[in-house]
């Protein structure tokens, strides 16, 4: 019996369900729009992907996306709804994530009878799934290399996201070091500016690193974009290693599942993965991916955090849906471990209850950036009102009680609202 990796999608046509799942199972493997003779029945048998699993949901009048095919062969005609699971070949994929993501996710975004169609999930066997090279750290080695055993990482952004010099990054990393920062990281819109090019950013902020590590007893974690070419990604990882960091950072959907598997090989730190440009992939509900299939597929390229935006964010995504994708993140699936989640979004001190409470773990990590920076107190008194906040959520202690014993908890919520 073959070996076979399962994508499941939502899919809408003007066709029966049936037919369009035979188009989808067809087109991205062994067959095409006609029959030919290479198609043989013994190459059908080996490398043809098969319909698991079709189940109708319901009908609408109009199509959700217009297809030019269907205004030729049935214009006005009712659309149907449903659920497909395909049955792809492992053989015809092997260990190669760009053709893995060229079967579940190609050409069958495009074709004529499809008006609706998005990837909700994605199933491997542990076997297959062990041959690509997965999260090197996961949660524990991202807790053993930041110092915090147990609790959120409370980490923030580096603001303004872009403009600083590498002296005045440098000033920020320190002020926040000096309040007991788990995290930093850099906006992903910086990487190698001409105002701070990355090796002068790295060698400026390192020494502050380096010197609050002496203090602390731990290395506060910071996440430099090594985002660019392999080439430029593997030389600043290096130039970070050599440096004393144990993080870098790359934006996941630009830098590509090869360029991000490429930096695993070669790494031997914790890549944190930015999500930036998500909504291209997620926002409509009739295209595109579920962020349960998207996280897989960057689990399987090696990030080790990944971005899910957060409650009451300052984007469109809804509570629930995001809560969704953290425990997506955390989820045990196919023997890949597990990956840390990460909160950033218009974040303050005054959602860690609801955080906590929605997401049922403490394995995640809680990044605000003006919630910490603007602080009406200072960057100190931000990170205070984070890590007062939290440990009375993990206490199960009341926000707003716990904010008339804490000026910086207190002074949080008067600048940034109160606790929902």
């Amino acid at each position: 019996m073959r070996e076979e990796f399962t994508a499941r999608y939502w899919v809408e046509s003007y066709e029966p369900l049936e037919k369009v799942a035979e188009v989808i199972a067809g087109e991205q493997s062994s067959g095409t729009f006609l029959a030919v003779p290479g198609e043989t029945q013994d190459l059908k048998e080996r490398s043809r992907a098969r319909v698991a699993a079709v189940r109708r949901l319901g009908e609408v009048q109009q199509p959700s996306l217009h297809s030019e095919q269907m205004a030729r062969r049935k214009p006005g005609a009712a659309c149907v709804q449903g659920e497909i699971e395909i049955a792809f070949p492992v053989a015809n994929v092997g260990a190669n994530l760009a053709s893995l993501m060229a079967t579940v996710a190609g050409n069958l975004f495009e074709l004529g009878e499809v008006t609706g169609l998005r990837l909700l999930d994605l199933d491997l066997p542990p076997e297959y799934a062990a041959r690509f090279p997965g999260p090197a750290f996961g949660i524990p080695g991202t807790r053993r290399l930041a110092g915090v055993a147990t609790g959120p990482f409370v980490g923030t952004i580096v603001k303004p996201s872009i403009g600083l010099t590498p002296a005045q990054t440098a000033q920020i990393a320190d002020a926040l070091c000096s309040g007991g920062i788990d995290f930093i990281k850099d906006d992903e819109l910086i990487a190698d500016p001409p105002y701070a090019p990355f090796d002068e950013r790295v060698k400026a902020v390192m020494p502050v690193l380096r010197r609050h590590a002496d203090r602390l007893g731990r290395m506060p974690m910071y996440a430099f974009n090594v985002s660019g070419t392999p080439e430029e990604m593997r030389r600043r990882h290096d130039l970070v290693i050599a440096e004393g960091g144990t993080c870098v950072m790359a934006s996941v959907n630009w830098v590509g599942v090869a360029g991000l598997q490429d930096l695993r090989l070669h790494s031997q730190l914790p890549i944190h993965g930015h999500r930036n440009g998500w909504g291209l992939f997620g926002r409509s509900p009739v295209l595109g991916f579920a962020f349960e299939a998207y996280q897989k597929i960057w689990r399987l390229a090696g990030v080790d955090h990944l971005h899910v935006n957060a409650l009451r964010n300052k984007f469109w995504e809804p509570d629930d849906s995001v809560l969704r994708s953290a425990r997506s993140c955390l989820q045990p699936w196919a023997g890949v471990q597990a990956i840390v989640p990460v909160f950033s979004s218009g974040q303050t001190a005054s959602l860690a209850a609801i955080t906590l409470a929605g997401l049922g773990s403490s394995d995640l990590m809680h990044l605000a950036g003006g919630g910490i920076v603007g602080h009406p107190m200072g960057i100190a008194a931000g990170v205070a009102s984070m890590r007062q906040a939290w440990a009375a959520a993990m206490a199960g202690e009341s926000l707003a009680e716990a904010g008339k014993h804490h000026p910086e908890l207190q002074a949080a919520f008067d600048a940034f609202g109160s606790p929902p």
